[in-house]
């Protein structure tokens, strides 16, 4: 499993563009914006502004990721974790835990794989750290929603 690093703002727009359903020619429609103009904002190209906050927002809430705030809490040395849902049913929890499992193995495998000629890279080591963020983000959004979950209605 290959996860992209995003390690600037460009790449995360490219992602987020790139991932919309559609493609780029989708995600310009879907911000009311040409194709070009869209490419000049990602790109920084004929003086046009990148992109907001808020127009990548709207791509990504449809598409249902988290590149920008995944970005900006890397460079801060957290991680993004959404909050649960006020009503949260055992379908869900079991969903959360399995998505726990299932990054923590990730990065088990990704560590397994590193080590095979005995050392980890630079290129490894980020792509490790990356996923185990990820785990991380799983584990909390996983522990908060057992909270609200179980928690006493006032």
């Amino acid at each position: 499993m290959k996860t992209p690093i995003l390690d600037s703002r460009r790449a995360v727009m490219i992602a987020v563009a790139n991932g919309y359903q559609g493609g780029r020619e989708c995600a310009a429609a879907r911000l009311g914006i040409p194709l070009k103009r869209l490419e000049n904002q990602i790109y920084g190209t004929a003086g046009v502004k990148p992109l907001d906050d808020t127009e990548i927002s709207v791509l990504e809430r449809e598409e249902g990721t988290t590149h920008l705030p995944d970005y900006i809490c890397a460079l801060y040395g957290g991680v993004f974790v959404p909050l649960p849902d006020a009503e949260v049913t055992h379908a869900d929890l079991y969903d959360l835990s399995f998505a726990t499992s299932t990054a923590r193995g990730t990065v088990d495998l990704l560590i397994r794989k590193a080590l095979a000629d005995g050392e980890i890279d630079e290129v490894e080591a980020a792509e490790i750290r990356a996923v185990h963020a990820k785990h991380l983000a799983a584990r909390h959004a996983e522990v908060d929603a057992v909270i609200v979950a179980h928690q006493r209605q006032a």
